[in-house]
């Protein structure tokens, strides 16, 4: 393999792992905000 197919490789697995860990860190963050969300909404029902 030379430098250049070693260079590109990592380049696009790199970039490819990034937006896979942005994507997964965007999931949880709706996650989080519709469970917070409805226990927010919950506790005003209550009041």
């Amino acid at each position: 393999m030379s430098n250049l197919d070693f260079g590109v490789t990592m380049t696009v697995l790199g970039a490819g792992g990034t937006l896979l860990i942005l994507f997964l860190i965007s999931l949880v963050m709706d996650l989080l905000n519709k469970i917070l969300l409805n226990a927010d909404k919950k506790k005003e029902a209550q009041v």
